[in-house]
């Protein structure tokens, strides 16, 4: 670490005696550990890519997944066919109220898919092509609001986004035909998801920060930005309504002590994206690939024969219920020792509640709609 590591260090310090530290919050209470993930039915055999779920007036499931969006139907979605193709990989995804399917696409923009299939786009917002868009949600006037996690990367590239310390995601809004796109927020830390409250608030997740906020919807505007929840203790995705009030909050990893401290060790941190390879840095991950080489290893050993669900995770499945607050009230899991990691969406149906692993590929259904 150089010289100028610590100087700065010492200097915030000084200057910014009351400054934040944001220290990692301990998972218990709502947020105790559980295997409820691992317990989950996997809903058909896994889609490689699968990234977000949303429910379609049809009621019918159509998930995102590699360069397609599927449409599963029938009793526990067993019948699937592919609903759209693009050139590029398909994120996320909501249905207008006029009945379209807005979908995410890697480089390309927001698509909307018609009942005939056709599709109409939106590439740029003011100056900028929306080339890593994460999320949408569409407000009951029609108005279309979405997340440009950075202006730099592409969604494939959130891990070295994070290494590199971005703050360039952006808040974007349109009107229900991509008119007049309007920059609401910019300079923000990798936002990654999006819903609109029955009380007409506007609510969205930053990753890099760990931070939930929201603000009042004013037509296609936003009022103040307020901060939820500021200290999450993984980095947040996606966000979905709860049909008992409140959202379903998807964290696609756990922060560790370890990934805090290089990510405050810059020469450190350049150093090892410089020379090593990514899927070898000392970060989050989606899942864990058993590597001799990965970092975080010697916290993962194995006692008795299975691997310690309690050890330092590299990879972590966890799925929030909060209420209309922002606290949290249930939590499901899927620790060190398990599988279904990488969680990155999630929808209530009738049929039970539906979580998307992207670490596994694989779309999950809790029949007890998560309340058990």
């Amino acid at each position: 670490m150089g010289f100028f590591t610590f100087f700065l260090r010492d200097m915030e310090q000084i200057l910014f005696p009351n400054r934040e530290q944001h220290a990692i919050p301990s998972m218990d209470g709502a947020l105790g550990p559980n295997d409820r993930l691992d317990a989950c039915t996997p809903v058909g055999e896994p889609i490689p890519g699968a990234d977000c779920v949303v429910e379609g007036p049809d009621g019918a499931l159509y998930v995102s997944g590699g360069r397609q969006v599927l449409r599963l139907s029938g009793e526990g979605y067993a019948d699937r066919s592919v609903f759209a193709s693009f050139e590029a990989d398909a994120g996320g995804l909501t249905f207008h109220p006029d009945g379209r399917l807005l979908v995410c696409v890697t480089g390309q923009g927001l698509a909307a898919i018609d009942g005939k299939g056709r599709q109409s786009w939106l590439n740029q917002a003011v100056d900028q092509p929306l080339h890593c868009l994460t999320s949408v949600a569409a407000a009951a006037d029609g108005s279309i609001f979405m997340t440009n996690g950075s202006s730099r990367n592409l969604p494939r590239d959130w891990c070295t986004d994070l290494m590199q310390k971005n703050r360039l995601g952006r808040l974007i809004a349109c009107g229900p035909g991509f008119d007049r796109p309007d920059v609401l927020l910019d300079r923000l830390h990798y936002p990654h998801g999006l819903a609109v409250a029955p009380d007409s608030s506007l609510w969205f997740t930053e990753s890099w920060n760990h931070r939930l906020s929201r603000a009042p919807l004013q037509g296609r505007g936003i009022g103040a930005v307020s901060v939820v929840n500021g200290n999450l203790p993984g980095y947040p995705a996606r966000l979905a309504a709860a049909r008992a009030g409140g959202f379903w909050l998807s964290l696609f990893a756990v922060r560790t002590h370890l990934v805090e401290f290089v990510l405050r060790e810059d020469d450190f941190r350049e150093e090892m994206m410089r020379t090593v390879d990514p899927s070898l840095w000392v970060a989050p991950a989606l899942h864990t690939t058993g590597h001799c080489l990965e970092p975080m290893q010697f916290g993962s050993i194995k006692a008795l024969g299975i691997q310690k669900p309690w050890a330092p995770p590299r990879s972590y499945g966890l799925l929030v219920r909060i209420d209309e607050e922002g606290d949290a009230v249930s939590s499901l899991h899927s620790r060190v020792g398990g599988h279904r990691h990488g969680i990155t969406a999630a929808c209530e149906t009738p049929q039970g509640l539906v979580i998307v692993s992207k670490g596994s590929g694989q779309v999950l259904i809790d029949g007890t709609g998560g309340r058990a």
